[in-house]
C-alpha cells in the first residue's frame, strides 16, 4: 500500500512539474506557516527513504535526524545543504508548502496558471493534479514567430492536438503541418521544436509526458 501511495504522490514532484510549478504558481495562492521538521519529513518519504537510510545517505547522525523531524531541534544551514544534496532538491524545499493533492480540479478559461516562453504561452490544463508523468498543457503560439532553432531532446512521448490556426512541426528532419482537429504523437528523444509560420495565433493541447521523473531536459519548452 506504502508502495502505490508513493506512486501516486511523487510523481508531482518530479524534476520537470517542480519546475512547472515554480513558473506557474495557482492563483490566489496564499502564504503559510512553514514547518521545516515536517517538510523533511515530507520530501523524505517522498523519496522512499527510511530516517536511517538518509542519514547515512547525508552523513548526520540518525538521533540527530529523528530529532529535527520531530521538531525537538533546529537545523542550521550547513544540516540543512547536507539534507538537501541527499534528498536532490534545493535548499529553499525546505521553506515551501506542499499543496495538497485534489482528487477533481475544475478550471474556468482565463484563471489558469500560465507562463510564457519566447514564441507564446503555456497554460497548465492540469491545475497541479498530474497525470502520473503526463502535463496536459495549452500551448499559444504568437503569429510569425519562429522556434529556436536548437532542436528538443528528452524522454518519454509527447502529443500534440491542434486547436485553433496551423502549426509548423519538426521531428528530427521530418516537417509535419497541423491544422485544426489534427494531432501527433512521438518519441521525445528525436530532436524536435515547433513554430507558427502565420499572420494569426495558433493554439493546441500539448501533452508532455517524461519517462525520467528526474528528466531536466524537459525544462526546455520552458526557456
Amino acid at each position: 500500500m506504502a508502495n502505490k501511495e508513493r506512486l501516486r504522490v511523487y510523481p508531482q514532484y518530479s524534476q520537470w512539474r517542480q519546475r512547472l510549478s515554480q513558473l506557474m504558481p495557482p492563483d490566489g495562492a496564499q502564504a503559510v506557516e512553514i514547518n521545516v521538521g515536517q517538510r523533511l519529513q515530507e520530501l523524505r518519504q517522498m523519496r522512499g527513504l527510511s530516517q536511517r537510510a538518509l542519514a547515512e545517505m547525508s552523513g548526520l547522525n540518525f538521533n540527530t535526524l529523528s530529532l529535527i523531524e520531530n521538531q525537538k531541534t533546529s537545523p542550521n544551514v550547513s544540516t540543512l545543504q547536507q539534507l538537501a544534496e541527499s534528498l536532490d532538491v534545493p535548499i529553499t524545499a525546505f521553506f515551501e508548502s506542499i499543496k495538497a493533492s485534489q482528487p477533481v480540479v475544475y478550471q474556468e478559461s482565463g484563471r489558469r496558471p500560465q507562463t510564457t516562453f519566447p514564441q507564446g504561452v503555456f497554460e497548465d490544463l492540469g491545475g497541479g493534479l498530474a497525470l502520473g508523468e503526463a502535463t496536459p498543457l495549452l500551448m499559444t503560439l504568437h503569429p510569425n514567430l519562429e522556434s529556436d532553432p536548437h532542436l528538443i531532446a528528452h524522454t518519454g512521448q509527447e502529443f500534440v492536438y491542434c486547436l485553433a490556426g496551423k502549426m509548423a512541426f519538426w521531428v528530427e528532419s521530418e516537417e509535419y503541418i497541423l491544422n485544426p482537429g489534427d494531432s501527433l504523437i512521438f518519441e521525445a528523444q528525436l530532436p524536435h521544436r515547433c513554430e507558427n509560420r502565420e499572420d494569426k495565433v495558433a493554439r493546441a493541447i500539448l501533452v508532455i509526458c517524461p519517462a525520467d521523473q528526474d528528466d531536466r531536459s524537459v525544462a526546455q519548452h520552458l526557456t
